[in-house]
């Protein structure tokens, strides 16, 4: 496989901020239960008298149109040095989705390093499996060299513009630098003052597995050949590294007046297209100038696609810093974030992993409204063939899967029920295709990945499946992701995704038309497949085997979360919701940063914004024993990039929820928190909400609609409610009780909902009530 060709802007240039919001006339009416007792509402004051703005047009107001607003709200979020960072976990990053570089001190040198890393390289051999055999594989570093000691720095991390800037002070003198990624291409432009002059240095790193710092390499492994340079006729310098079982990687640099460019290139099965490809991406950027042009128009229009402000200065920075990582990170047709993203750093992980981590990663791009992002969808629709590989051969005639951790090519086999195996991680990481189909109803989404994988994936837990002598339908001895005791049957992991992959299936099939041979089957599993195993302390880990260790992970609560099949609108559930959450956290020693994430998430689906916050927090405590890092990385034994991104949407699950069919504004937002403002927060449905709740109440909802799907509004207004569309005319609405109303909203129209007299429709930065310092090392 050769680099992919150039596939840039994913972003569309004209903003989706702004777009049908204003300008329209509109009438008033009410949403309230006078309105569900007829077919359509009639028309209501603001104070609960009849008439009042009938006709009256409404726009939201928008503050954060310009560039300047935007630029200033976001610098209020950058990260800040005033110290030189010593670790990757406290230095800049930047990346586009495939190249990735992270900034700190050279190791017990007076350097400044630049990690030069990319997401599609990798090794080739899959028999040495994927932690050595198809493992992410590094690349090398950059060090800028001062003549001076170096005695200060101040650099500022630009969320606005992605690219890092400041000084370095030295006892020669100064240097100034900005450095960004973009299009495969990494710039930097360093001037020197006083005494001092840049010195750039590339470093190759030996291109063997970052695990090799947990263990040997297995038996029969051979290292990679040795890397070799060269230069070409325009002066261009060249580290070609090839790979025993086939491909090559190629790094490309050259310095012009203060300007550095590179450029990393990987090709397999080819053994030379890498250099090529670094060569050509080096062409497309003749300058700093140039490259910086076509990076911040794509980052200025990237952050419009969706806002979000609330009054906890150092969370809403986090917040922001993350959809930054994130669209550094990952981009749609590239490869699926392995657990270090773009960068890589020693690890015992250098591969994706899917049980868990991968999920994680991806959640909080549905609600930011970046749908371009998602390379989880696209890496498993472009390898269903190595899908079909990974399971034992006979059952590939109808059945796909994948084992725990793989390389961006999904290449990992998958053991059998009944081995005590890791078998589900295919469907949850299914899971994740369906939100992002639910978040857009995209059908081909549905169409070309989601039904098809997800067919196979239930089918091969269906030849497993087998009745006892309760006539219910039992799974054999299957593994709940890294518990230490594998259950003799029934592993609620399985369960839950097994449930949901035949309720999914069946609304798949019939939203794409298909009568499907295999419908009665599983409609059968639904009837006959045996409950979760539970005891008094809530959910178990499977039949015969309490949660009774320390665990890390949830996956004996998929049911809960995120899949919601056991959820707080079932009142006969609640009880069991609580008491597995407490039992899961009661027992400590094991747990990690998204085991806080994790129980925020569920707290909030509680609707306990309160108690939901306190566990998020635990993630934020120095005091932790693995909390959140200087620069919102976060570590264990290696990177681990998920938990971060996994705090963004326990933060998103306070804002807004959508699972159910029911779409949930201000559910769970802390009480401390008295003002938000969201904009363009994507739901299930493929809705964009914006709500402003001020002093502790919700004033005004909009909903626009992308796909006419049903929406159900739960608002968490009180009063004579007034709902109104975008040409005037009353919204038809029923109300469903529990505070939710239905409202019929075709594909492109827009619903104004508030309480009262019609509040001012602002969308705006809230006012800081939590001051808190920045990130990075102020």
């Amino acid at each position: 496989m050769t680099s992919q060709p150039e596939k840039r802007s994913p972003v569309p240039r004209r903003s989706v901020l702004g777009t049908a919001l204003g300008g329209a006339a509109v009438a008033a009416l009410p949403g309230t239960t006078r309105a569900a007792q007829s077919d359509g509402p009639g028309a209501s004051g603001g104070d609960g008298s009849e008439g009042e703005g009938v006709g009256r047009p409404w726009r939201l107001r928008d503050t954060m149109t310009s560039d300047s607003a935007w630029e200033q709200f976001l610098r209020g979020q950058d990260l800040l040095w005033t110290r030189l960072p010593t670790l990757w976990y406290e230095g800049p990053f930047l990346g586009d989705g495939l190249l990735g570089s992270m900034v700190c001190q050279e190791p017990g040198a007076n350097r400044i390093r630049f990690t030069v890393q990319h997401g599609r390289v990798q090794d080739h051999r899959p028999e040495f499996g994927s932690g050595w055999g198809t493992c992410r594989l590094p690349v090398g570093h950059l060090t800028l060299d001062p003549v001076g000691t170096i005695t200060a720095v101040d650099w500022r991390l630009s969320l606005w513009n992605a690219e890092l800037s400041g000084t370095v002070t030295t006892t020669a003198g100064t240097l100034t630098l900005s450095a960004l990624i973009h299009d495969e291409v990494f710039a930097a432009r360093v001037t020197a003052a006083g005494g001092e002059q840049a010195t750039w240095t590339f470093h190759p790193e030996e291109a063997i597995s970052p695990r090799k710092i947990q263990e040997a390499p297995p038996a029969g492994y051979t290292g990679n050949p040795p890397w070799t340079t060269r230069t070409t006729d325009d002066g261009t310098a060249q580290v070609l590294q090839p790979l025993t079982g086939g491909g090559q990687t190629a790094t490309s640099y050259r310095r012009s007046g203060d300007d550095l460019l590179l450029s990393v290139g990987h090709s397999f099965p080819s053994g030379t297209a890498a250099e090529a490809d670094s060569l050509r991406n080096l062409r497309r950027a003749p300058s700093y100038d140039v490259l910086r042009h076509r990076h911040t128009a794509w980052w200025h229009v990237f952050y419009r696609q969706s806002f979000v402000s609330f009054p906890d200065q150092r969370l809403q920075s986090f917040h922001w810093i993350q959809l930054y990582k994130v669209a550094s990170a990952s981009r749609a047709g590239g490869p699926v974030m392995a657990t270090s993203g773009p960068w890589l750093e020693p690890t015992p992980w250098p591969a994706v992993w899917w049980n868990l981590n991968v999920q994680l990663e991806y959640w909080l791009i549905q609600g930011f409204n970046h749908p371009e992002l998602d390379s989880l969808a696209t890496t498993l629709r472009q390898n269903q063939e190595q899908l079909v590989a990974n399971v034992p051969a006979a059952y590939r005639s109808d059945s796909s899967g994948i084992g725990r951790s793989s390389d961006m090519f999904a290449n990992r086999e998958v053991g059998q029920p009944g081995t005590g195996a890791e078998t589900g991680d295919l469907t949850w990481a299914l899971h994740n295709v369906w939100l992002s189909y639910r978040h857009s109803m995209d059908k081909s989404l549905l169409r070309d990945t989601i039904y098809p994988v997800l067919r196979r994936a239930i089918n091969y837990y269906l030849h497993f499946l087998t009745p006892g002598s309760d006539s219910r339908l039992h799974l054999p001895s299957t593994l709940s992701p890294e518990y230490p005791v594998v259950p003799p049957q029934d592993t609620n992991y399985d369960l839950a995704l097994i449930r949901w992959g035949c309720q999914t299936l069946l609304e798949s099939a019939q939203l794409l038309g298909i009568n499907d041979e295999l419908r009665p089957r599983w409609q059968e599993v639904l009837a006959r497949l045996t409950p979760y195993p539970i005891d008094d302390n809530g959910f178990m880990i499977g039949a015969d085997t309490p949660y009774a260790q320390s665990h890390r992970h949830y996956s004996h609560l998929l049911m809960v979360y995120p899949l919601h099949l056991v959820n707080w609108d079932q009142p006969e559930n609640r009880d069991l919701i609580t008491k597995s959450v407490v039992h899961w956290h009661a027992l400590t020693g094991a747990h990690r940063g998204y085991s806080y994430t994790g129980a925020a998430s569920i707290y909030a689906m509680t609707g306990d914004g309160d108690t939901a916050i306190g566990y998020l927090r635990k993630f934020f405590d120095p005091g932790t024993r693995y909390p959140c890092r200087a620069n919102t990385h976060y570590t264990e034994a290696g990177p681990v990039i998920e938990t971060p991104l996994s705090a963004s949407q326990s933060l998103h699950d306070m804002f807004c929820q959508s699972w159910g069919g029911v779409v949930r504004v201000f559910p769970a937002v802390p009480s401390a928190w008295k003002d938000v403002t969201l904009h363009n927060f994507r739901t299930q449905g493929a809705f964009l909400v914006s709500a402003l709740r001020k002093a502790g109440a919700t004033r005004f909802i909009r909903v626009r609609s992308l796909a006419g799907e049903p929406l159900k509004l739960r608002h968490g207004l009180s009063g004579t409610l007034t709902a109104v569309l975008d040409d005037g005319t009353p919204a038809h609405t029923r109300d469903l009780g529990n505070g939710t109303l239905a409202i019929d909203l075709a594909k492109g129209r827009e619903v104004l909902v508030y309480a009262g007299s019609r509040p001012d429709l602002v969308i705006a930065p809230v006012a800081v009530s939590e001051p808190g310092a920045a990130w990075g090392l102020p």
